[in-house]
């Protein structure tokens, strides 16, 4: 925790708000407590008070504020006894236009206030209006909103306001339109901002002078007034062009300091040692490696044989043979004295490496004795959290004494309990469903730092990898190993083809019949069942969050067509149900029995979407493919097509033909290149969304930042924040420090929020 910060700039910006206004509550839900966060609460857009607004654009249930000319008013029920008890409420009614189209306004008060306010809204008069849009007899109509009176130029008349806020921010040509909860209006978050940026005069620059120069950007509190109270569109685009900088920058020199920081611990070195269990695990591998994974392979050994930690990732394409490589890197480790740990998302995929590695290695997973660098073999563990206390307490005996070489498990393996002999590596496999902070958890149960070796299956350009995985050197796979078979990928519309939906179930019967297996992928595990609220509680999601149309049909549930299916056109097959929900003894059964071919059809989750390996499915059947995500598609499509069988992959949809969600099925449709299609991905998604972050209940850690815009901007960042640290390695510079101080802090914060 943060108790002081070398510059005032920081102090400032980390003052409570509260001691600035006197109050915060309004501003809780949108989790806004110090003055920074309100600074960097940016209008979504700007509204010129010189150009009438688009009244045909508006949707029922949007905030608003517009532009408009007043056409007509008219004033009912003032004779009525003028009071809010009163059965006919004193109302005016008003109508404004943009001079293509109208909207209805509707105030109701007392009489005196509506005999005011019939004399302000006089038929010509041009205003800003605020509130909810709402349909009220078949026409959409905005009830009591906030309004000011504006001149030509777009300033307030005086004498003509209905809010005291929203006259206030109205002054200067552009007005910011924020982001807003709860009764919260962004009038009152706007003139909140004209106080604190009051409270912000003389703010110091954190950047160096220089530095601000060379990159092109104005100062943070010019920035901030830019931003917040700009007088074109281009003052604004400055503005948040140095906020951009900032964030790029920030997270640049963060990631340059940890790199160094890294290097700068002594790790102990893991050189390849002849003769060993890595020799002998290559002696019978029943493939050649590669030409790629014999040279990341080269890259990694020559890195684990240094005296201080490997920072790696390891990116390669679906079937690429990242589990080889990696397991080789263990080996070489085990032949050096030490233990590796192998940390999955999920319990399906630990125990699906476990069977993986344990299988690849044969009589080698059965040794003892690692510690001594015997080469006769090495025991292989398995830690998760619904293993029996027996189980754990077995499997942690064997990390603690270095009995087990390598140790596999899920979040379970970051507890206090867990220890090793020696960790000598620590291998992450979807490094994007985990976080730094978790990373370090890990390698911190080593007594010097141990080789960090992380994989994904998900393509990352560099941009991204710059952003996300900016303290790790990044390694690529792109090769397919021999021997795996071709998977076409068809697109059917369930809705227009039922009879397709048909073809689909009687294709997984044929393939069965010639001894193949199929997975059947749903987006949910429960259907709807009336009171129960059990589809509401469903912890199955694409894991991307993709907008859904409200009006679109509920996803076909995993449960619902597994019983479908059995008693239907795939009753004479061997069908098994899997999803997250159920126990791990039923999860561990069903994936055993169906890797061993004792299962003709897995109906399942996305719990099969990473690191799954049989080479006999042959098809694939996604149920509202278009609930999940580009890249999540490419992944679940890889879980076929393993082996020397050709596979099918079957996307149903019932979305229309001209919907995004269905341009974005045709392009998973017409490429297995996962860099096109991460690439796609970025365009049409968040970055943070891309890599799958929300899954783990964290969204995107860029606030401004696009990769896909931004490319340039990081790059710049990126050369002069190691610039920079190179100068000054100590970052004696208060500014700097402060600014890595700030970007700790907070990854801290977001780390201790999802433990």
């Amino acid at each position: 925790m943060i108790t002081e910060w070398r510059t005032t700039t920081f102090a400032q910006l980390e003052t409570k708000l509260s001691t600035v206004i006197g109050k915060t509550t309004p501003f809780e839900p949108l989790k806004i407590s110090t003055v920074g966060d309100l600074m960097m609460h940016l209008p979504r857009r700007y509204m010129d008070g010189t150009e009438l607004s688009d009244l045909g654009a508006l949707t029922e249930g949007e905030e608003v504020a517009v532009v408009a000319e007043v056409l007509d008013t008219k004033a009912y029920n003032l004779d009525d006894g003028g009071g809010y008890g009163s059965a006919r409420k004193p109302r005016l009614e008003a109508t404004i236009t943009d001079r293509k189209g109208r909207l209805k306004l509707a105030f109701f008060g007392k009489p005196h206030l509506i005999k005011h306010w019939q004399q302000v809204l006089q038929p010509g008069a041009r205003g800003i209006f605020a509130g909810k849009v709402r349909e009220f007899n078949r026409s959409l109509q905005l009830a009591h909103p906030d309004f000011v009176i504006i001149d030509e130029s777009g300033a307030v008349i005086a004498g003509a306001r209905r809010n005291e806020d929203l006259a206030k921010v109205t002054g200067t040509r552009l007005v910011g339109l924020y982001p807003q909860a709860g009764k919260l209006r962004t009038w009152t978050i706007a003139a909140t901002i004209g106080t604190v940026l009051d409270f912000l005069a003389g703010l110091e620059d954190p950047l160096p002078k220089k530095l601000r120069l060379e990159a092109g950007v104005i100062g943070l509190l010019e920035a901030f007034h830019a931003v917040h109270r700009p007088e074109t569109k281009a003052d604004a685009a400055i503005g948040f062009r140095r906020l951009r900088f900032d964030e790029a920058f920030s997270l640049q020199l963060t990631m340059a300091r940890r790199r160094a920081d890294a290097r700068s611990h002594g790790a102990t070195p893991r050189p390849r040692r002849d003769g060993g269990i890595l020799d002998a695990f290559d002696e019978r591998l029943p493939y050649q490696l590669t030409h790629g994974q014999t040279d990341v392979s080269d890259v990694i050994m020559g890195e684990l044989a240094q005296p201080y930690p490997m920072q790696r990732l390891l990116q390669g394409e679906v079937g690429s043979g990242k589990t080889v490589v990696a397991l080789r890197a263990m080996l070489a480790v085990i032949d050096a004295g030490g233990q590796a740990a192998l940390l999955a998302p999920t319990e399906v995929l630990a125990g699906q490496h476990y069977q993986t590695i344990t299988k690849l290695l044969g009589d080698l997973g059965h040794g003892g004795g690692l510690l001594a660098g015997a080469s006769g073999g090495t025991d292989v563990a398995l830690i998760t959290g619904s293993m029996t206390a027996a189980q754990k307490r077995d499997a942690m005996l064997r990390a603690a004494s270095g009995e087990a070489g390598i140790v596999i498990g899920t979040h379970a393996l970051l507890g206090e309990r867990i220890q090793f002999a020696d960790l000598g590596l620590v291998v992450i496999d979807e490094q994007h469903r985990f976080g730094v902070e978790q990373r370090a958890a890990l390698t911190a149960k080593a007594e010097l730092r141990p080789h960090v070796l992380v994989l994904t299956a998900t393509p990352i350009p560099r941009t991204v990898a710059m952003t996300v995985f900016g303290d790790l050197e990044v390694s690529t796979l792109t090769e397919v190993p021999a021997g795996r078979a071709d998977v076409s990928t068809v697109v059917v519309d369930a809705r227009a083809r039922p009879a397709w939906v048909d073809r689909a179930w009687q294709r997984v019967v044929e393939e069965a019949k010639v001894g193949r297996q199929a997975f059947i992928v749903c987006a949910r595990i429960y259907g709807e069942t009336p009171g129960s609220g059990k589809a509401k509680k469903d912890a199955v999601r694409s894991g991307e969050d993709l907008p859904t149309p409200e009006d679109a049909e509920p996803a076909i549930a995993a449960e619902d067509l597994y019983a479908e299916l059995t008693a239907g056109p795939l009753r004479d097959l061997r069908v098994g149900l899997l999803h997250g929900q159920q126990p791990a003894d039923v999860k561990d059964g069903t994936m055993r029995d169906f890797a061993a071919g004792d299962l003709d059809v897995l109906v399942s989750t996305t719990v099969i979407e990473v690191g799954v390996d049989v080479p006999n499915a042959s098809v694939m059947v996604i149920c509202d493919a278009d609930r999940f995500g580009i890249s999540q598609l490419h992944q679940l499509r890889g879980r076929i097509g393993r082996g020397e069988h050709p596979g099918v992959c079957l996307l149903l949809t019932r979305t229309p033909e001209d919907s995004l969600a269905r341009d974005r099925l045709e392009v998973v449709s017409e490429t297995r290149d996962g860099f096109e299609l991460a690439q796609a991905d970025l365009e049409q998604r968040r970055e943070g969304d891309v890599l799958g972050a929300s899954q783990s209940g964290s969204k995107s850690s860029l606030r401004l930042l696009r990769v896909l815009d931004d490319g340039s901007l990081i790059e710049r960042a990126r050369q002069l924040a190691e610039r920079e640290l190179a100068k000054d390695p100590e970052l004696t510079n208060p500014g700097l420090s402060d600014i890595v101080a700030q970007v700790e802090h907070r990854a801290a914060g977001d780390w201790l929020e999802r433990t």
